[in-house]
C-alpha cells in the first residue's frame, strides 16, 4: 500500500510540472456520500502541490451541507518562479438512496479564492514590470455524483459543472511577450466541466481515498491552468 501511495504522489508531481503562469488548479471534489440524517463525513487530501480539508453533514433525510478549504503551494522552481492559491467553498445538496448500496446526490456550490504568480526571471527582459500577478476568483457550480458503496469499499463518479470568474486582477507580468494582466482580464469568465473518479477502501469508518479528475475549459481550451488532478487522502465517516 505504501508503494502504491508513493507512486500516486510521484505521478501527481509529474502532472503538476510547468514553467509558465497558471491561473487555475482544480481541487479535489468533495463526494461525501452522506446517506442519512446526522451523518458526518470528513476528508483530508492533496498531493505534492496542494492540501485540502473537506467536510459534510446530513441535516435531514434528503439534504446535506458541505464545506471545503484548500491551499495550493507548489514548490518554487530553482530560478524562483512559482505561484500559490487558496479556496474556500460551501454548498447545499440533495441525496437519495437508490438502494442499499447505491447513492445519488447533487450539490450546489459556491467558492471564493485567490491566486498569485511570481516570475522574477521575466523582469530582466521586461525591466518596467514586477514579474507578479494576482487576482480574486469566484466559482459557482453544480456537482452531481453516483456512488456504489459497501462496508469497506466505495467507488464514485462525479462531475463538477462550474462557472469560474476572476476580478481584482493586479500586477505587472509579461510572459513570452504577452501582458498577463490583459490576458487574464480577457479570459476572466470560464465555463468548466470536471469529471472525477473517487475510490475509497479500508475500514468501516476510516478509508484511504484516491481521486483522479480531469478539467475541461469549454470557454478557452488553451487557458493557462492545470487540467488533471490526482489526489490521495484519508476519509472519515461517522454515523
Amino acid at each position: 500500500m505504501n508503494k502504491f501511495l508513493n507512486l500516486c504522489i510521484a505521478i501527481s508531481l509529474f502532472l503538476s510540472i510547468g514553467c509558465s503562469p497558471k491561473y487555475y488548479v482544480p481541487n479535489t471534489q468533495n463526494v461525501p456520500m452522506v446517506s442519512a440524517q446526522g451523518q458526518t463525513n470528513l476528508s483530508v487530501a492533496g498531493n505534492g502541490n496542494q492540501v485540502e480539508f473537506q467536510g459534510a453533514y446530513g441535516i435531514n433525510d434528503a439534504l446535506a451541507l458541505q464545506i471545503n478549504g484548500g491551499l495550493v503551494i507548489p514548490q518554487e522552481e530553482d530560478n524562483g518562479n512559482g505561484g500559490s492559491g487558496k479556496l474556500i467553498e460551501g454548498g447545499l445538496g440533495y441525496y437519495s438512496n437508490i438502494n442499499a448500496g447505491l447513492l445519488f446526490d447533487v450539490y450546489a456550490l459556491i467558492g471564493f479564492g485567490s491566486m498569485k504568480n511570481d516570475f522574477p526571471t521575466t523582469v530582466p527582459t521586461y525591466p518596467n514590470t514586477t514579474g507578479k500577478i494576482s487576482a480574486k476568483m469566484v466559482r459557482l457550480g453544480l456537482q452531481p455524483s453516483i456512488s456504489y458503496h459497501q462496508k469497506y469499499f466505495s467507488i464514485s463518479g462525479s462531475a463538477r459543472i462550474s462557472s469560474l470568474s476572476y476580478n481584482n486582477v493586479e500586477g505587472s507580468l509579461i510572459f513570452e511577450d504577452v501582458d498577463q494582466v490583459r490576458y487574464l482580464e480577457d479570459n476572466k469568465s470560464n465555463f468548466m466541466i470536471e469529471p472525477a473518479l473517487t475510490l475509497r477502501g479500508g475500514l468501516e469508518k476510516l478509508k484511504v481515498q484516491i481521486q483522479l479528475a480531469k478539467s475541461f475549459n469549454l470557454s478557452n481550451s488553451s487557458f493557462k491552468q492545470d487540467d488533471t488532478l490526482l489526489s490521495v487522502g484519508l476519509n472519515f465517516n461517522f454515523q
